[in-house]
């Protein structure tokens, strides 16, 4: 017991010490945010960098020969698409496994109904705000219509230091991916010419998700974490149009964290047909079916070949699914 006594009385008195010692700041916040601002935009001085200028033109050209070879291809492979979920296959026919989320009234784990996809289905747009400069003020929700939403990614390659061609430089081309119609004649190629196509659309994909990666190391992107609105830039704006929970008591602000590739290239995962698979995919099978991303499953039914980071995706070599619907 007076070991116990002195051991409290010699805490007691180190709180008490620490306590007497310690000083305690207040933070004026409204003095400290002229001075982050202010070295934010001395930061922006630095930038773009020189090095980093060819990356966002090599971003730009990979994106616009992605487009065309998607675009291209999907005149010869049919894509359909869900009519209440976001998902896509491609094929002939959709298949049977039981993943349609449907909308909020309809029930879930249901087959899904399709219908023709579009060139959006497989290259799903990502927009962000367009800023003169990478220091500009943030943007308020009163000032939403003032500015242009642009790709997220031709925002990156310009605040880059990226420069548009001339027929990228109107702003009214920014948004007409969905009207490309890929090359003219496209069902009469040969399939030696499908797969050159195909093989560039490929390695065009490979090109942008890279130097996209390559590009976030430098200049800063922010992500929503419960939406997919994306800002490029060091700080995120506070337009309140966030669209999960807007009814809650921030009204719709974002929250936001840092942007990964998938965030700007959404990769869209897909399931994927293999030789040892029936011709209609089953639910039953749906453990043994492989996926893959829609652009590299569409690319290699025109003969072009998957690099090997997708192949355990892919389960190339896998079991094969059950062909016969359980009674």
């Amino acid at each position: 017991m007076a070991l116990r006594g002195k051991l409290r009385h010699f805490l007691l008195d180190e709180v008490s010490s620490f306590a007497i010692g310690a000083r305690f700041y207040s933070v004026d916040f409204k003095k400290l945010r002229p001075m982050i601002l202010k070295r934010i935009e001395n930061r922006a001085k630095e930038y773009p960098i020189n090095s980093m200028v060819p990356v966002a033109q090599e971003v730009l050209w990979a994106r616009s020969l992605l487009i065309q070879g998607v675009a291209t291809l999907m005149n010869v492979f049919p894509v359909l698409a869900c009519k209440f979920c976001p998902e896509v296959h491609i094929g002939e026919q959709g298949h049977l496994i039981q993943t349609c989320r449907g909308y909020k009234r309809r029930s879930k784990n249901q087959v899904h109904e399709w219908i023709s996809g579009s060139l959006n289905d497989i290259l799903v747009p990502v927009e962000a705000f367009h800023q003169q400069k990478m220091s500009q003020e943030v943007i308020k929700h009163q000032q939403r219509f003032d500015f242009e939403r642009i790709p997220a990614v031709i925002e990156l390659c310009l605040q880059a230091g990226a420069h548009l061609d001339e027929e990228n430089s109107s702003s009214s081309s920014w948004k007409s991916e969905s009207t490309y119609s890929g090359v003219e004649g496209a069902k009469s190629l040969s399939s030696e010419e499908l797969m050159f196509i195909a093989t560039g659309t490929l390695r065009a994909w490979e090109v942008l998700r890279s130097g996209i990666q390559r590009l976030l190391l430098v200049y800063p992107a922010k992500v929503c974490k419960h939406c997919s609105e994306v800002h490029v830039g060091p700080s995120g704006h506070k337009v309140r149009h966030c669209g999960v929970f807007k009814y809650e008591s921030w009204r719709g602000c974002h929250f936001w964290k840092k942007a990964e590739v998938d965030d700007l290239v959404p990769p869209k995962i897909v399931w994927r047909e293999r030789p040892q698979d029936p011709p209609v995919l089953v639910n039953e099978g749906r453990d043994f079916y492989g996926h893959a991303p829609a652009v590299v499953d569409l690319c290699t039914k025109a003969g072009a070949v998957a690099p090997a980071k997708y192949h355990c995706m892919m389960k190339v070599q896998g079991l094969p699914g059950r062909t016969r619907v359980k009674s």
